[in-house]
């Protein structure tokens, strides 16, 4: 069964196949999300460079963005025919451009339109649909609004609701000030709990120490991470044994982690790809030990300048030193 403990989440320009791949080698468990991929995008565009990824990400899961059900489950098959092993569908981004497209957190307000995209993507596929979405948005900040939005869906089939503790405030806000403005609300999502006491809720928002993972997941079934995985992305390495009760981490240090990218960067360069794609991923595990202002320099500047960015490359891991 798919395991939603600890899971990092969609972040566009950020988990993208690079990033995934090197989280997956610093935690086995930790569930791994795509960046939002648009229906038209998947329907229109480069489907198979949408759909690219690793063998060694799994579990994964891909994010969808849209508002029409059968282009929603049109692409649910093609993630189960590409072996995904969920499809969540955003109704929590704020920004101005999807709200144009009905897509992300306007959708709030639509509860019966999202139970029929949930309904329709369900009905296509086998693997799990799960829903990602805000605890309210502003005009429908009650929680009575909550509550119906979440108890529509439900009804539709989901047993698998992604809260992100903010509202999103629509109109006036940057989507990475509806990240930080709104203030938190955990005591909301909460409620959600008591109210659909057999539903699996995972809590998203403002959540960046272990301590606080823990604490958590004494009420909520799962907690999912975003900004901080990924800026101070080492401590991933830690997730396996904090949250799954694994003897040993996955890497010890820092150093062995860029030892074991290295055969995958290789096989990147050699496909004519930049070195960036791949290094701009590691730069989060630069953070409180000597030489990581080298490290972050030879990776985030050096590297694109080289003719030989494996050299640098190599040159990075002596900057790390051992740690």
């Amino acid at each position: 069964m798919l395991s939603r403990r600890f899971s990092i989440a969609p972040m566009m320009d950020l988990t993208d196949r690079h990033f995934r791949y090197i989280a997956r080698l610093m935690s086995e468990h930790a569930l791994l999300y795509t960046e939002m991929i648009t229906t038209g995008a998947l329907l229109h565009g480069q489907t198979e460079r949408f759909l690219r990824y690793h063998q060694a990400e799994h579990p994964i899961a891909l994010q969808l963005g849209g508002s029409n059900p059968h282009d929603l489950a049109e692409c649910a098959k093609l993630a189960e025919q590409a072996g995904y092993d969920e499809v969540n569908l955003n109704v929590g981004c704020p920004s101005d451009r999807v709200q144009n497209n009905m897509i992300g957190a306007c959708l709030m307000a639509h509860p019966e339109l999202v139970a029929d995209c949930f309904k329709a993507m369900q009905d296509a596929v086998s693997i799990p649909i799960t829903i990602k979405h805000r605890i309210g948005i502003n005009g429908r900040e009650r929680y009575e609004d909550l509550h119906d939005f979440v108890a529509t869906i439900h009804q539709a089939g989901c047993q698998s609701f992604t809260v992100h503790a903010r509202i999103a405030i629509l109109e006036g806000l940057s989507p990475k000030a509806n990240r930080e403005v709104p203030p938190l609300q955990y005591e909301t999502a909460a409620r959600l709990l008591e109210d659909f006491p057999q539903t699996e809720f995972i809590l998203n928002g403002g959540i960046k120490t272990f301590d606080q993972c823990q604490q958590h997941l004494q009420r909520f079934a799962g907690v999912m991470l975003g900004r901080e995985a990924y800026y101070n992305s080492w401590m991933l390495a830690q997730v396996d044994q904090q949250l799954f009760a694994a003897t040993a981490p996955k890497v010890q240090t820092r150093t062995e982690l860029l030892e074991k990218l290295l055969p995958y960067f290789v096989a990147h360069l050699e496909q004519g790809e930049a070195p960036q794609h791949v290094t701009r991923h590691v730069l989060g595990i630069a953070q409180g030990f000597p030489g990581a202002r080298r490290f972050r320099q030879l990776l985030s500047s050096d590297i694109y300048r080289s003719e030989t960015p494996i050299k640098v490359y190599e040159q990075a891991i002596l900057a790390l030193n051992g740690h």
